[in-house]
C-alpha cells in the first residue's frame, strides 16, 4: 500500500516517483473537486503501457472517461511536456543520459494492399488488361548527384508462364 491507502497496482508509480511528479501537475483553482491527480496519473500510464483501449481501464483508476478526458486535457496544456522535461533535466543533472549515444529504428514491414483497406482483389472492369513492364535506365552522373532516370517500356518475356497465360486468353478471343 502507498502512503495515499490505495492498493498500489503492477506498474503504478511508487511513492517516491510520485513526490518528483506531483509538484509539476496543474492545481485546481475553481469549479468542481478533480479526481485524484495520481490515480488518473496512474490510469494514463496503464493505458500507455498496455496499449489497451481506454474503455479497457480497470475500475480501480476510475470512469475511463475522466481519465481520457485528464489525458486529453494535460496533452493539450503541456503539463506532458513540463513532467518529461523536469525528469530529463534531472537524470541529466545525475549523470543517466549520455547525449552522445544515439539510437535509430529503421524498421519497416512490407505489408499487402488489403491490409491498408482495399479489397483483397483488384477489381478492374476490362477484365485483365496486357502488363506493360517498364525498365528505368540511369541518365548519367555520378553517384553524389541526384540521378535522373529515363524509362521506357521493357519488352515483357514470352517464356513466362504469366505471358503464356496472357497470350492464350488474347489469342481465344
Amino acid at each position: 500500500m502507498g502512503a495515499t491507502g490505495r492498493k498500489q497496482g503492477r506498474g503504478d508509480l511508487s511513492d517516491a516517483q510520485w513526490k518528483l511528479i506531483e509538484p509539476l501537475l496543474p492545481t485546481q483553482k475553481r469549479g468542481g473537486k478533480w479526481n485524484d491527480h495520481r490515480l488518473m496519473f496512474d490510469g494514463i500510464l496503464w493505458v500507455l503501457r498496455t496499449g489497451a483501449p481506454w474503455r479497457d481501464l480497470p475500475e480501480r483508476y476510475g470512469k475511463w472517461q475522466s481519465v481520457y478526458d485528464r489525458f486529453n486535457r494535460w496533452r493539450k496544456d503541456g503539463t506532458f511536456d513540463r513532467v518529461l522535461r523536469a525528469l530529463r533535466i534531472r537524470l541529466d543533472k545525475d549523470g543517466y543520459i549520455d547525449w552522445d549515444l544515439w539510437c535509430v529504428d529503421g524498421s519497416n514491414v512490407r505489408a499487402s494492399r488489403s491490409a491498408a483497406g482495399a479489397s483483397k482483389k483488384a477489381k478492374n472492369p476490362a477484365g485483365n488488361p496486357e502488363i506493360t513492364r517498364w525498365a528505368a535506365a540511369e541518365a548519367g552522373g555520378d553517384q553524389s548527384s541526384i540521378w535522373s532516370l529515363t524509362v521506357t517500356e521493357f519488352p515483357s518475356p514470352r517464356s513466362s508462364p504469366r505471358a503464356k497465360r496472357t497470350s492464350r486468353r488474347a489469342s481465344s478471343s
